[in-house]
């Protein structure tokens, strides 16, 4: 019981103090530049127009998600309305990447390659 004694006081101190106060730095995101592209600005009807129907579109709240891939990438475009509400939705931003892997890829690469359809 002599032996216990010294570990039961441990136990209870390090039960009774506060732990210590940790504070968390929220770190800033750095401003993303916005990629220009040759389809920047572009609306569904003329995306549709160089590139076909594409293989996936989804909405997401106000913007739309539209996606055309073949063997050697997969690009996503997506168009949102412009502020003021009126008019058709346009191209913000596009990414491409590889089909399988998922990793990024340039862009013009990417619109070149599914233009040589």
């Amino acid at each position: 019981m002599r032996r216990l004694l010294p570990f039961a006081a441990l136990a209870i101190t390090a039960c009774a103090s506060t732990p210590p106060k940790v504070t968390y730095t929220p770190i800033a995101r750095p401003p993303v530049a916005e990629v220009r592209t040759g389809l920047s600005g572009l609306t569904q009807t003329a995306l549709v127009e160089r590139f076909g129907n594409p293989s996936f579109q989804v909405r997401e709240g106000s913007g739309l998600k539209l996606q055309w891939q073949n063997g050697a990438c997969v690009l996503d475009a997506y168009l949102y309305p412009p502020a003021s509400g009126a008019g058709a939705a346009s191209v913000l931003h596009v990414d491409a990447r590889r089909p399988g892997s998922g990793d990024t890829i340039p862009v013009e690469g990417c619109i070149t390659a599914l233009s040589a359809r």
